[in-house]
């Protein structure tokens, strides 16, 4: 479970004022707005869905469908929709900095919703065939609709500048000002500094730093859509992925035709995602009547896998999602499994406290920064800091420790996050482990190669006592997800004891 996957947080209200601010009175000095302007579908659609990633922290891959459906969009203006709202996104750091530069003053000091149309059309005329003239024209009609005629005006000024130069020129205007070969590197891949160094120690960690270049592009290209087939319930069809024998390629089209059609029991879900849940299930053969859990559940898609084979297995699952509005997804993610998985509405770390030596495989998805899934959200690298891993960890390292106490003898926690940051991965789970006796590192690398469905390059770490997994875009085109897998013996808990 990531924080970025909770959809929109309450409204924010900007108090950003300057050039290009919205008046008191918008339209003509006697208050009446401007004319309607006529905007193309597709880009009122990715303007709309920029603006409420910006003002309500919406999160566009859960808002954008919806957008394109309410628009009736064309096929071919919902892809342009698409290509505008994610590519915008994407490299909001770099557009912001040739904006500042046209500008001459800081982004900060220019409406949030004029900002919004400078980005899109940045985006249309540095990256895209868009025509110039069409990609400034339409972002001034948006900015003279929402915010009046001088700021469109100034919209129409700022675009014009910058639709003088190429692409080029612009990347070496703003690269020229870089204090630091990484500060280059990030407006050359449109990732802030922080997360570049956070990529860097984790690749480097396992021996691999020279693919950082190589990671940073592919998370600036959208994943191909991946469907679950649930075991027993469906079956995945050609053309099959490389590695989870669950996953197959989306056939074209809305993949929501074909989530309809099978009545949930086929889902889109990242083939990373699938891995980690197979691996659960296949690090020790399923005894039947087993008990499991899936503590930080919300919003189901690996519930709703580990339902289906723990029904094939004769194993009962209970789920837990501390947030009512996903607990309600969970449950919605379920209905296509028969049989009753009871979803719990508790604090993950009270329940398994109360549970101790109840469950034989747990599995903790625990609340990350969502690094590791970028390509699929975007604006996540522009709204987290170094200070959203930091107050992370510690709830990390709580919830997989009463994960620990709630294994039975021979039960095995799956400890999973959408990121690699060492931070929340390995270094939570030295953490944990520090002077337990009671807990076994699996080998979980070893778990995956033998259920994938063909060879699957998993570098080590070089530690010794270490048997994690780290998927990466650009290597297995999956999201970067991590998993441990740690079991409990019969031996004593030594931390337990010294406290």
């Amino acid at each position: 479970m990531s924080p970025s996957e909770q959809g929109r947080a309450p409204r924010r209200t900007s108090g950003r004022q300057g050039v290009g601010a919205r008046p008191t009175n918008t339209g003509d000095r006697s208050g009446r707005r401007g004319p309607t302007r006529t905007v193309q579908p597709a880009r009122r659609v990715a303007y709309d869905v920029l603006r409420a990633v910006s003002d309500s922290d919406a999160y566009a891959n859960l808002l954008l469908p919806s957008a394109i459906a309410e628009a009736a969009l064309s096929p071919q203006d919902a892809a342009l929709a698409t290509e505008l709202t994610y590519g915008t996104l994407r490299r909001r750091g770099l557009y912001d900095a040739i904006i500042a530069a046209a500008a001459d003053r800081a982004v900060d000091g220019i409406d949030p919703a004029v900002l919004d149309a400078l980005r899109l059309a940045v985006h249309q005329l540095l990256a895209t065939r868009v025509a110039s003239h069409a990609a400034v024209n339409e972002s001034v009609n948006l900015v003279a609709t929402a915010a009046g005629r001088g700021a469109g005006s100034f919209t129409n000024a700022v675009l014009r500048r910058i639709a003088r130069d190429t692409p080029e020129h612009w990347q070496e205007r703003i690269e020229e000002d870089a204090r630091s070969d990484d500060e280059r590197l990030a407006l050359r891949s449109a990732h802030p500094v922080w997360i570049i160094r956070a990529l860097r120690r984790a690749l480097a960690d396992e021996g691999r730093v020279d693919e950082l270049e190589a990671l940073l592009e592919a998370d600036n290209v959208s994943p191909e859509v991946t469907l679950v087939a649930l075991p027993g319930l469906a079956e995945p069809v050609d053309p099959r992925r490389p590695y989870a024998v669950t996953a197959f390629a989306s056939p074209g089209g809305d993949p929501r035709r074909s989530v309809e059609a099978s009545g949930g029991t086929v889902r889109v879900q990242d083939e990373g995602s699938q891995l980690v849940a197979l691996a659960l299930a296949d690090a020790a053969p399923i005894r039947a009547g087993e008990r499991w859990l899936d503590l930080c559940a919300g919003p189901g898609g690996k519930t709703a896998l580990l339902a289906a084979i723990a029904r094939e297995h004769g194993a009962t699952l209970e789920a837990n999602e501390v947030v009512p509005t996903r607990a309600r997804l969970v449950r919605n993610a379920l209905r296509a499994v028969p049989g009753e998985v009871v979803v719990h509405e508790q604090d993950g770390r009270e329940l398994a406290a109360a549970r101790a030596g109840e469950f034989d495989r747990i599995l903790v998805d625990a609340p990350c920064t969502g690094l590791g899934a970028l390509r699929r959200r975007p604006e996540a690298r522009w709204r987290k800091s170094p200070a959203d891993v930091a107050e992370l960890v510690p709830l990390q390292v709580d919830l997989l420790t009463a994960a620990l106490e709630a294994l039975a003898p021979g039960g095995i926690v799956a400890y999973v996050t959408c990121s690699p940051h060492l931070a929340e991965t390995v270094g939570v789970v030295q953490e944990v482990l520090r002077d337990r006796a009671d807990i076994t590192e699996l080998d979980a690398r070893s778990v995956i190669a033998d259920l994938a469905r063909s060879p699957i390059d998993l570098a080590d770490d070089g530690r010794a006592d270490s048997g994690s997994a780290q998927l990466w875009p650009h290597r297995h085109g999956t999201d970067a997800m991590f998993l441990a897998l740690l079991q409990r013996t019969d031996a004593p808990n030594t931390a337990a004891k010294e406290d």
